[in-house]
């Protein structure tokens, strides 16, 4: 048994280690999801909430965990592919690559900093040397994860707030409007829309 954990751990670890920022995204969106699906249960099990107050509950929590969820995908998710494009144009590198960078001065003076310059691709080259390469790559990660996780403080603790608060605004103010006004909600049948 502890076999196949280790496998699955030396796994995890090969795909991630590269760039930890993809498993701060990933981790963080299960999080989220997860939260989002244990506090749904909790509605759902608790006996002390009426079933009219479990119906309006549990979609506002739903939509509570998509906000979350949504937002901190999309704002981690573009915050690290933008930081990892802007570090592959070459702007920002460590000594060992500017140093390369310098040496072949002829070759790339003009493109390093461009957007269409890409540094991943440059350094593939097998003539390069392995410590270039994993010194560009250590630095890339480093970059990349700071950004991701300020992006995720950032998409936590301001944005998915604002968003929710003014959902959950939104929908509470539905819900009064309804509870308050039923035959506005009602169609030309009789029937609750």
């Amino acid at each position: 048994m502890s076999n196949i954990i280790q496998k699955g751990l030396n796994l995890i670890f090969e795909h991630f280690k590269k760039d930890t920022s993809k498993m701060l995204i990933v981790t963080g969106g299960l999080g989220w999801m997860l939260s989002s699906f244990a506090q749904i249960a909790g509605i759902l099990t608790n006996k002390k909430y009426t079933p009219e107050e479990k119906s309006f509950l549990v979609p506002q929590e739903l939509m509570d965990g998509l906000v979350n969820i949504i937002a901190f995908l999309g704002v981690t998710y573009m915050t690290r592919v933008g930081i990892a494009k802007f570090i592959s144009t070459g702007k920002f590198a460590p000594k060992s690559v500017r140093q390369f960078l310098n040496k072949n001065e002829s070759i790339y003076k003009n493109k390093v900093g461009k957007l269409d310059f890409n540094l991943d691709e440059v350094l593939k080259e097998k003539s390069i040397d392995k410590n270039i390469k994993e010194s560009y790559d250590a630095y890339k990660n480093y970059a990349v994860t700071v950004g991701t996780i300020g992006a995720s403080i950032l998409s936590c603790n301001v944005l998915t707030p604002i968003i929710r608060n003014k959902t959950a605004s939104k929908v509470q103010k539905n819900y009064i409007d309804m509870k308050q006004n039923p035959t506005k909600y009602t169609n030309s049948t009789g029937m609750k829309i």
